[in-house]
C-alpha cells in the first residue's frame, strides 16, 4: 500500500461534521428561543416514535449537545494521527452510538412511508391524487427526520473511514491483507444467500394483505374498514405500497442472481452490461436503514397491538420488519463483498476464487 493512497482526504469527516454543526446549532437557538422543535409531543405522527420517551423542554438542549458534540468528534475523525487507545475507543463508541441513534432512531414508520408512496406521489401529482395536501405531508417534522437520517450515515461513513485507518486498514475497502473467513467472496455469497431470500420474503407478506384488499378481500380487517377504504380510494394507496414491497423483494433478490451483476437482455440500450455495484448498494442500504427505523417505533406502541382488537394478518407482515432490515443489510453487505473487486485505492487484489453467483 503507497503513503499517498492512505494519505488522500476524508471527505466524509469534513461534511458530517459541517451536517451535524449547522443542526446542532438550530437546535441550540430552539433551546435558547422555546421554539421550533418538531420532534416527540410537538409531533402529529410522534407516536410511532421513540423521541415521544423524551419532554419536548428536554429535547432542543439534547439534540444541540449530540449534535455539535459529534460535529467535534468527526473533526477530530478528519486526520490521521492515531490517537491513545482510551481516546480512539470513546471517539468510536460516541461516533456509533450517534450514527445509530441519528439514523435509526429519530426517523420512524412516516420516513418509510414517504419512501414508499413517493413514487406514486410524483406520478399522480399532475393529475391531482392521491388527494392530499402536500404541505402538510412535507412539514417541517419530515425534513428534521430525514436530515437526522442523512446525518446518521454522513456521520456512519465518517467513523468507519476512521475506524479502518486509525487500524492501518485501508479505509476506502477496509482490507489490511489479511482477508479470510466470512468477508471472502465465496463465504458471502453463501450467508448473503440467506439473508437475501429472507429479506424478500418478508415483503411479500406485506403486499399480499394489501393485494387482497383491492381484490376484495377484507384480510385482517373489519368490513366497516374495508368498506372505507374503497370508498375513499385508499385502497389503492395500499396497493401502490404493496407494489413497492413486491419491487423491492425482486429487487432484493437480484443481490444473489446474475441479473443483479449483469443487465437482463430485456434492457434496451444497458442488455449485457455491467451493473455498477453502487446502483445496488446505496438504495438497498437506505432501504434496510429505513425498514429498521421504521419497525423500531412502530412495534414500541401500544396502539398497534390493538389494532382491530389485537394481532391480526394486516398487522402481522409488520412484526417480520425488525428482521427485514437487518436481512437486506446482511444481504447488501454480502453483494458488496463478493463485488468489490481491487480496492482503487490500495489496489489490493480479489482476496480468493470469484464465486460464480
Amino acid at each position: 500500500m503507497t503513503t499517498t493512497s492512505m494519505r488522500r482526504p476524508d471527505r466524509a469527516a469534513p461534511l458530517a461534521a459541517g451536517w451535524l454543526g449547522f443542526w446542532g446549532v438550530l437546535a441550540l437557538v430552539g433551546t435558547l428561543t422555546g421554539a421550533g422543535y418538531p420532534l416527540g409531543a410537538n409531533d402529529a405522527y410522534g407516536d410511532a416514535s421513540l423521541l415521544r420517551l423524551l419532554p419536548v423542554r428536554y429535547g432542543p438542549p439534547v439534540f444541540a449537545a449530540v449534535l455539535l458534540g459529534a460535529a467535534v468528534a468527526a473533526l477530530a475523525m478528519a486526520g490521521h494521527a492515531r490517537p491513545a487507545r482510551p481516546l480512539r475507543v470513546l471517539l468510536l463508541g460516541y461516533g456509533w452510538a450517534v450514527a445509530v441513534a441519528l439514523a435509526v432512531v429519530v426517523p420512524d414508520v412516516r420516513v418509510l412511508v414517504i419512501l414508499g408512496y413517493l413514487p406514486m406521489m410524483v406520478i399522480g401529482l399532475p393529475f391531482g391524487w392521491p388527494p392530499v395536501d402536500y404541505a402538510q405531508i412535507f412539514d417541517w417534522t419530515l425534513a428534521a427526520k430525514f436530515a437526522a437520517l442523512a446525518a446518521g450515515l454522513l456521520l456512519a461513513a465518517a467513523v468507519l473511514a476512521w475506524q479502518r485507518r486509525t487500524a492501518g486498514a485501508c479505509e476506502a475497502c477496509g482490507r489490511d491483507g489479511d482477508e479470510a473467513g466470512w468477508t471472502t467472496p465465496a463465504a458471502a455469497a453463501r450467508w448473503g444467500r440467506w439473508a437475501a431470500w429472507t429479506a424478500a420474503a418478508v415483503p411479500l407478506v406485506y403486499a399480499a394483505t394489501r393485494f387482497a384488499w383491492a381484490l376484495g378481500f377484507p384480510l385482517g380487517i373489519s368490513r366497516d374498514l374495508f368498506e372505507e377504504l374503497h370508498r375513499t380510494g385508499l385502497v389503492w394507496a395500499g396497493v401502490g405500497l404493496g407494489a413497492f414491497a413486491l419491487l423491492g423483494s425482486v429487487l432484493t433478490l437480484g443481490l444473489v442472481q446474475r441479473w443483479g451483476k449483469v443487465f437482463p437482455r430485456w434492457l434496451p440500450g444497458l442488455a449485457g452490461r455491467r451493473v455498477p455495484p453502487m446502483l445496488a448498494v446505496v438504495p438497498a442500504t437506505l432501504v434496510a436503514v429505513a425498514v429498521t427505523a421504521g419497525s423500531l417505533g412502530e412495534l414500541a406502541t401500544s396502539e398497534f397491538w390493538h389494532v382491530e382488537g389485537g394481532l391480526s394478518s394486516a398487522t402481522l407482515p409488520m412484526l417480520f420488519w425488525p428482521l427485514w432490515g437487518p436481512a437486506l443489510g446482511a444481504a447488501t453487505l454480502a453483494y458488496h463483498l463478493r463485488r468489490r473487486g481491487a480496492c482503487a485505492r490500495c489496489r489490493r487484489p480479489w482476496p480468493g476464487p470469484v464465486p460464480r453467483r
